[in-house]
């Protein structure tokens, strides 16, 4: 099992195939989408990755996650999420995933917070048809009908569908497909309809039920600049500019 990974919604849009054909998408945009930490099976018990997507100032973050995000050596980040991994599968903190981490045409699942719509009634909660509109019934054209609230039972039963708060929940959909990516500008385009609102963070995993042979394995990441690279940079520039100045 590879790690998912933390996207914003940007918007829809449609894709034109070869015969002409066009196919609504949603663009999804990896924001320094970075490993943040892991977890092992000695130290936490379980195997996971903390990913880190969007950049968020260091004043707008509070201080133990300034720590945290110091730690991993990372610029701080807007939303932080933990995807479990196998032992197999764990990468190095300070990775950054890219859009080609999926395929086109692989199957994924995909989690949002969907739209909230606030107090509704139970046609649009619940897709209810509602009473005839005919002879016999007046004015509650748009009621829910009968709750059982007489006699018998006597009472309302729990999670009984009725009127109420609509959306602001997690809501996941599966098996959606991979139409297209864009490794330079971190876009990842999912055909169809995906929940949540624009500017949304957008939760893509491998599909459960349709895994797909052919991906990166752990992931397909960049890896960080190593530490011992950045001194030999250095003195190469100070050569550089040396010989220049002595060439002077």
């Amino acid at each position: 099992m590879r790690t998912g990974v933390i996207t914003q919604k940007i918007g829809m849009t449609r894709l034109f195939l070869a015969d002409g054909t066009h196919v609504p998408v949603t663009v999804l945009k990896l924001d320094g989408c970075a490993v943040v930490a892991i977890r092992n099976q000695e130290k936490d018990g379980y195997t996971a990755v903390q990913l880190g997507s969007g950049f968020a100032k260091p004043k707008n973050t509070p201080k133990a996650e300034r720590g945290h995000f110091a730690k991993a050596e990372i610029e701080p980040r807007r939303k932080v999420a933990e995807f479990r991994v196998d032992a197999g599968n764990l990468l190095e903190v300070g990775d950054l995933l890219q859009a080609d981490h999926f395929v086109p045409g692989q199957k994924v699942d995909v989690t949002g917070v969907s739209i909230g719509r606030g107090f509704t009634g139970a046609m649009k909660r619940w897709n209810f048809a509602g009473l005839e509109a005919s002879h016999g019934v007046s004015i509650s054209h748009r009621s829910l009908g009968g709750t059982g609230g007489r006699q018998d039972p006597g009472k309302t039963f729990k999670n009984k569908k009725m009127h109420g708060h609509y959306g602001d929940e997690n809501i996941t959909t599966q098996n959606l497909e991979v139409a297209k990516v864009d490794v330079e500008r971190g876009l990842i385009m999912i055909r169809g309809a995906v929940p949540g609102s624009k500017g949304g963070w957008v939760m893509v995993r491998d599909a459960v039920k349709r895994p797909h042979k052919g991906v990166p394995m752990p992931a397909s990441v960049k890896k960080r600049a190593s530490a011992a690279a950045a001194p030999a940079e250095a003195q190469a520039a100070e050569q550089n500019a040396s010989s220049n100045e002595a060439g002077a």
